[in-house]
């Protein structure tokens, strides 16, 4: 059942990156009253809403965010997964006092999956994540469910927007082909994981996980190829996985597979951005 959304919603973010800068837009777009704070390691730079900053980095943080939340309605955490049991061991007793507190959101990973050889794959389906990311942010899952705190868990797909994208980075000559085309991926648009998080403020339950995907998982070498199409680029150097550095981006093409989106869309999450085709395309007339 639809809950009913607060009059004036206290947002805590610990990290406030793209997500949370897009999920506060959303909430001024849509003439939400609400208080903003936000952990950071350094000045937080956004014109968009007064924000109450607030350092945190492992063990040192500022005292000031006890007080911030033991009267919070709403806390994100958008941090590296590492951070994830360092807030709990700091602020899981202020959090469990807080009488306010309705919604905790967790934002993870489609990686936490694995490899599921291009097939489909949703909340239900087996986690067994090949990537040193991937195994965190399952780990940081698992200990954030067991809190009894109002968790939500959302694994997000590749994440893309006006600030980050491929076509910035085919600009600056960082994007090679991958000569292998077999490898499956999800993405989806920032501006729709704020959208879902919104929703999920009166639309969730309580220790629910959702994917947030858009509906055309493909390979990463359709997606280069567009994105040099708008910006009439001809050549693209191609490169065997093999070739590849170790690291996050050789870990990434270990794993193939289509995440549904049929649980988040069961709330009312309606695309902006259906397909990397749209996305890139909106990106592309803004940079204009």
């Amino acid at each position: 059942m639809k809950k009913k959304l607060s009059n004036s919603i206290k947002l805590f973010c610990f990290g406030f990156g793209l997500s949370a800068q897009y999920l506060a837009r959303l909430l001024n777009k849509k003439n939400i009253e609400f208080e903003l704070s936000g952990t950071s390691r350094s000045k937080i730079n956004f014109k968009d809403k007064f924000i109450h900053q607030f350092y945190f980095e492992d063990d040192h943080f500022d005292k000031n965010i006890f007080s911030v939340l033991q009267n919070a309605t709403h806390v994100l955490i958008s941090t590296p997964p590492q951070l994830e049991k360092k807030i709990i061991h700091y602020f899981f007793d202020t959090l469990k006092n807080n009488k306010n507190l309705q919604w905790l959101g967790y934002l993870s990973s489609t990686s936490v999956y694995g490899n599921h050889q291009g097939e489909w794959v949703n909340e239900n389906s087996n986690t067994n994540p090949t990537s040193a990311m991937g195994i965190k942010r399952l780990e940081a899952e698992k200990l954030l469910l067991e809190t009894n705190l109002p968790v939500r868990i959302f694994r997000l797909s590749g994440i893309y927007s006006k600030e980050r994208n491929v076509l910035q980075r085919l600009q600056l000559n960082q994007v090679k082909i991958p000569k292998s085309n077999n490898q499956l991926f999800s993405r989806i648009h920032v501006e729709d994981i704020a959208e879902a998080l919104f929703l999920s403020f009166t639309n969730s339950k309580k220790n629910e996980i959702y994917n947030i995907s858009d509906d055309h998982p493909c390979a990463y070498k359709e997606v280069i190829e567009y994105a040099a199409h708008l910006l009439k680029i001809t050549q693209l150097e191609e490169i065997s996985i093999d070739e590849m550095q170790n690291g996050p981006g050789r870990e990434f093409f270990q794993d193939s597979k289509k995440v549904s989106n049929d649980k988040i869309k069961k709330i009312g999450l309606v695309l902006k951005y259906p397909n990397y085709k749209e996305g890139l395309q909106s990106i592309f007339e803004q940079s204009k």
